[in-house]
């Protein structure tokens, strides 16, 4: 059994801590890179008495991307350890003005319920990924769709770290809906994943695999699956907020503030890439902003 903020070894250098967004670690002849930070200034503790304990330097944090659950501990570790923060100027942007993540999903100001650390980091500096020194063959993978500009990392030892791509069969089936930004990009990156021959691979979210082309077809499947009730749905001309009570009570689900911002927000980016890809169309009726398919 691995416990909540351990430290598992998978290879030579290449270590994960065990938390709900995994943390990558890289040691290095000087030091040790972190692959994202956890969700608050809790986790970033956690992580320097894991440092402490195995006396390691923090070179660097390297941020996948800008959800909060991922540059969390950012802040404290800056603070405690003057390291430098990388991701890609996308991301760094959020990173740096937090509030951009709520208002984002919301679309205009966020009220209190959304200003919440699972939400809202606290805001850290950044420097852009390409200008970053790495270890001589460790690899940045573009890795978008899930959010703006995702990024994952494969080290020396031939270890994946692959961030938000990817959720488990379990989560899929009891949630449904995961956070997609861009449904698009995020089947591509679906597709280049599963090309990718490595010792083993490491979502945030999920078990450590050998085998990652079986998880991102199992994901695939239910963005499909996703597609074609919205489909179903739109037959009938309906808003996007009626579509999303719709999901809800199709799959069971309980709406809280925050879930309706992400849901509603991937529901949105759907709804985008049916009509791109002609299979919905936009009509206003009595002030109401509908969508359609077609048939």
């Amino acid at each position: 059994m691995i416990f909540l903020y351990e430290l598992v070894q998978v290879a030579e250098h290449t270590y994960y801590i065990e938390c709900p967004a995994k943390i990558g670690v890289y040691e290095d002849t000087d030091g040790v890179y972190i692959i994202d930070s956890g969700n608050d200034k809790d986790a970033g503790r956690k992580i320097k008495k894991i440092l402490e304990q195995k006396n390691w330097n923090l070179k660097a944090i390297l941020n996948t991307h800008s959800n909060a659950d991922h540059i969390g501990g950012n802040q404290f570790l800056q603070k405690r350890f003057h390291c430098t923060i990388y991701s890609t100027p996308m991301e760094n942007i959020v990173t740096e003005n937090t509030i951009l993540e709520p208002s984002f999903l919301y679309g205009g100001y966020p009220f209190a319920a959304l200003r919440h650390k699972f939400l809202m980091a606290q805001p850290s500096q950044t420097q852009n990924i390409a200008d970053a020194c790495l270890p001589k063959g460790f690899e940045i993978l573009s890795l978008p769709g899930h959010f703006w500009d995702m990024i994952g990392f494969k080290t020396p030892d031939n270890v994946y770290f692959l961030a938000d791509c990817v959720s488990s069969e379990t989560i899929l089936n009891k949630y449904h809906i995961s956070f997609i930004y861009d449904v698009k990009k995020y089947l591509e990156t679906l597709d280049y994943i599963s090309t990718l021959q490595g010792k083993l691979f490491i979502p945030a979210h999920t078990e450590t695999t050998e085998n990652i082309a079986s998880l991102a077809e199992i994901n695939r499947n239910k963005v499909h699956e996703i597609i074609q009730l919205l489909l179903s749905l739109c037959k009938t001309p309906s808003t996007a907020e009626e579509l999303l009570t719709k999901v809800f009570n199709h799959y069971h689900l309980v709406m809280d503030a925050s879930q309706y911002v992400l849901v509603g927000s991937t529901i949105r980016s759907y709804l985008s890439y049916l009509i791109d890809e002609q299979k919905l169309t936009t009509e206003i009726v009595d002030n109401r902003f509908l969508f359609h398919t077609i048939e």
